[in-house]
């Protein structure tokens, strides 16, 4: 091989190498500004110290020299959030996106999704339902799975008066995400309309799709039970028990089923499992963030204040 071929097919290699791995990450604008690292440090330590507006003063001195300090965006993003004041979060959140690298866009989304839908809960409190739609649409077309503003669109659907629109916005949000929450939804709609059939296949097909979500498999077992199909709920909670041996409200189903055909002593038995084992009925969440377990479904942890990460525990 000839020298210029030899440098030739170097070159291509460095191209390949550069499309796949990229170009280097750049250090961002204000790190080798040390008057801006400074004006951080101090925005950070009044921040700490609960003097709020100093803080942002601060960060809109950095913003002066950098426009596009992620640490002075965070910042103002943050103070905003603390505030409740979600217009301005949204301004520094947006330029966020904007300007974040491939891999941060999925986490920047979310931070947008989650204040989208925070200004839409408070339109909606507000009574400006049509309002409150634009934002909970605006969370999802930022993050399609981002499971309040689905819920959230869908109520204020029915609160205005429109049923079929918020079951058709639950219907499209469960089919990527059958999560308990929209399932509920659906499930209570579904039983107004006087359609079991329609309740029996909504959480089937979401045991087919999600088959290790036990909160799903346990709710097809209420379904059964309430509609007085006791075989079928058996086998549904027996299935769910293998998993989840020492979870209270398996056994108190249990016990419902044994009661409705009259073999008590079998009914007892499970009763006293279940009120051995906790007092608790509800299928807990665990928060895929920080761990923290809760009672029930919330669009934002209490521990961590991450929005939409609970999801059912294991039940182990």
């Amino acid at each position: 091989m000839s020298l210029i071929s030899s440098l030739r097919t170097l070159a291509w290699i460095g191209h390949a190498l550069g499309r796949v791995f990229g170009p280097p990450a750049a250090a961002a604008p204000d790190e080798d500004d040390p008057r801006a690292a400074e004006l951080l440090r101090q925005a950070a330590e009044a921040r700490r110290s609960g003097r709020g507006e100093e803080a942002a003063i601060l960060y809109r001195q950095v913003l002066q020299r950098h426009r596009g300090s992620r640490g002075a965006l965070r910042g103002l993003r943050d103070l905003a959030v603390e505030g409740r004041r979600w217009p301005e979060a949204l301004e520094a959140q947006q330029r966020l996106v904007a300007q974040a690298a491939p891999g941060e866009r999925g986490q920047e989304a979310e931070w947008l999704a989650a204040l989208h839908y925070e200004a839409g809960r408070e339109e909606a409190g507000r009574g400006a339902l049509s309002t409150a739609i634009g934002a909970f649409r605006s969370a999802l077309r930022a993050d399609r799975n981002f499971l309040p503003a689905a819920l959230a669109l869908g109520d204020v659907h029915a609160q205005s008066g429109d049923q079929r629109e918020a079951i058709r916005t639950w219907e499209r949000a469960a089919e990527s995400r059958p999560a308990l929450p929209l399932l509920t939804r659906l499930e209570q709609a579904y039983r107004r309309e006087g359609k079991p059939s329609r309740m029996i296949a909504l959480y089937r097909s979401a045991v087919e799709r999600a088959p290790d979500d036990l909160a799903v498999a346990l709710a097809l077992g209420r379904v059964y039970f309430e509609l007085e199909m006791l075989d079928e709920a058996v086998d549904q909670f027996e299935k769910v028990e293998v998993h989840a041996p020492d979870l209270p409200v398996v056994h108190a189903f249990l016990g419902a089923v044994f009661e409705r055909r009259g073999a008590m002593r079998d009914a007892f038995e499970e009763y006293r499992r279940a009120l051995r084992l906790g007092h608790a009925f509800d299928w807990p969440y665990r928060c895929a963030a920080c761990g923290a377990v809760t009672a029930t479904w919330l669009d934002r942890c209490a521990q961590c204040g991450r929005w939409n990460t609970l999801g059912p525990a294991d039940g182990r």
